[in-house]
């Protein structure tokens, strides 16, 4: 063990894990709240106008086509929602409860407030349905003009959803295009460690008819909290061939820090990729297991059918990739990250890159942004004031612009970790990271962003590399509790 937790809490705006028993409560909507539905529907379902000018807009892809509903509208009094809300659904996350959530939706608030994101994309409804109320509140409509600076966004899907909308709400700061919707969340993925992390629970509710007219109303009023986003850039040279997640995008800049030496030379072209994630980033043993289990899911959709069933899978996957039984292999593939990794970082406060050396018996290495981790575990732990000062670490939150770099040794070591038993192996903590990755015996390395793994074909003559850098802006949260 590394470190016995500490008994200091979280406040509301700080990050913190949730047990399963309380998450589940929570989830079921038990609170002895009565919320009157037609109320609440005067608090969030904007003006008929507005939801037609915006849908316009969005399916033509124009957002001076919701221009004709302002001039036709016939109440031209009419104000805004107290707390206009849209909601993302991604019906594929988790159990498969989209379908039955839209329905319980649309009778809670106006069918234009609520988006499949098989048919509307995030980014669309930000540059088409957001730009007409801009549009709209610079031709002197007080209405879109005071929906547009109350909107509140609910995302109903797992972690990878949820980093989605939010990415595509980031290009928001990009182009100066204020405010930044804050986002609530209705968990429908397998892990919901964002979902956690904010106080929504852990999973859909049993008692969900309930429990989403609740979720409307804590979104509408709930406090506002930060969280940190993390840039990833991989570069690779050039002809290796590699299937990233959708959250990694090509791009034709490479601009790694050069105030780091490589080791080794460097190939004349490279080909790059970049994207953000807000949970965590990891290589690994952990990476590949999850990439496994990835694809048999996506093979045969037919044994998925739920969180349950996909942890029994998962689980199945973490044995048959010989996690547990490494101290009995001497097959270079299944031996420590150390192999092949060399790791740099920039700690709290300092501008200078610092190697970090990776522990031998370290088999997966995770920079991890929450608390929340695997479905609410904390492997970092909440660790003693003393502890933190011997290791020169602060206490950890999720906007204070640094990652907990922990390591993961065999399954066993992990098991201990996700049951909270034990704390996984403190490595560092750091505003910046950069992993050097070499080849040689190692043909591929396994990587994983927000719970999307990938398999990175490796170089025998030349590193990849991976560096992480925080985005300068913080994204907005709306507190669940």
């Amino acid at each position: 063990m590394d470190s016995p937790a500490s008994g200091s809490g979280e406040t509301a705006t700080r990050v913190g894990t949730r047990g399963s028993v309380i998450d589940s409560i929570r989830g079921c909507g038990l609170s002895g709240m009565r919320i009157d539905k037609e109320e609440l529907r005067r608090r969030l379902v904007m003006p008929q106008y507005l939801r037609f000018a915006m849908r316009d807009a969005i399916r033509l892809q124009d957002p001076t086509a919701g221009e004709a509903r302002f001039h036709e509208r016939t109440d031209l009094n009419v104000g805004a929602p107290e707390a206009p809300i849209v909601v993302f659904i991604n019906a594929r996350s988790g159990g498969r409860h989209g379908p039955e959530l839209k329905e319980r939706l649309l009778q809670l608030i106006a069918e234009e407030q609520v988006f499949d994101l098989k048919d509307v994309k995030p980014h669309e409804f930000v540059q088409y349905g957001l730009k007409c109320l801009e549009m709209l509140a610079g031709i002197g409509d007080s209405c879109a003009k005071d929906t547009r600076e109350r909107l509140r966004v609910v995302v109903a899907g797992g972690d990878g959803t949820v980093g989605w909308v939010l990415g595509s709400l980031g290009e928001l700061k990009k182009e100066n295009r204020e405010p930044f919707p804050p986002v609530g969340i209705i968990p429908l993925g397998t892990g919901n460690d964002l979902s956690r992390s904010f106080g929504w629970g852990g999973s859909f509710p049993f008692a969900w008819k309930s429990a989403v007219k609740r979720s409307l109303h804590r979104a509408s009023t709930g406090d506002i909290c930060r969280l940190d986003s993390w840039h990833i850039l991989l570069s690779m040279p050039n002809g290796e061939v590699v299937d990233p997640p959708y959250s990694l995008k090509h791009t034709e800049e490479c601009s790694l820090d050069e105030g780091l030496e490589v080791e080794g030379a460097l190939p004349e072209k490279v080909t790059s990729y970049e994207g953000v994630f807000y949970n965590y980033f990891s290589i690994g043993m952990d990476a590949q297991v999850a990439y496994g289990f990835h694809h048999l899911r996506n093979e045969k959709p037919y044994l998925a059918q739920g969180p349950i069933a996909n942890k029994l899978i998962y689980s199945g996957y973490s044995c048959a990739q010989g996690w547990f039984i490494t101290p009995c292999s001497s097959d270079p593939s299944l031996r420590g990250l150390k192999n092949i990794l060399r790791m740099h970082v920039k700690k709290v406060n300092c501008s200078e890159w610092e190697q970090i050396p990776v522990p031998a018996s370290v088999r997966a290495i995770v920079a991890l942004n929450l608390h929340s981790y695997g479905s609410g575990r904390n492997p970092w732990g909440n660790l003693k004031p003393n502890y933190l000062e011997k290791r020169g670490f602060v206490e950890a939150h999720a906007d204070d612009g640094l990652l907990e770099i922990f390591g993961l040794k065999q399954g066993w070591h992990a098991s201990f970790v996700m049951v909270e038993l034990i704390s996984a192996k403190h490595i560092a903590q750091a505003a910046a990271v950069r992993l050097e990755i070499r080849g040689g015996e190692w043909k591929d390395a396994y990587m994983q962003m927000d719970g999307e793994p990938w398999k990175q074909p490796l170089s025998k003559d030349y590193s990849t590399f991976v560096e992480i850098k925080r985005v300068p802006f913080q994204s907005a949260m709306i507190s669940g509790e």
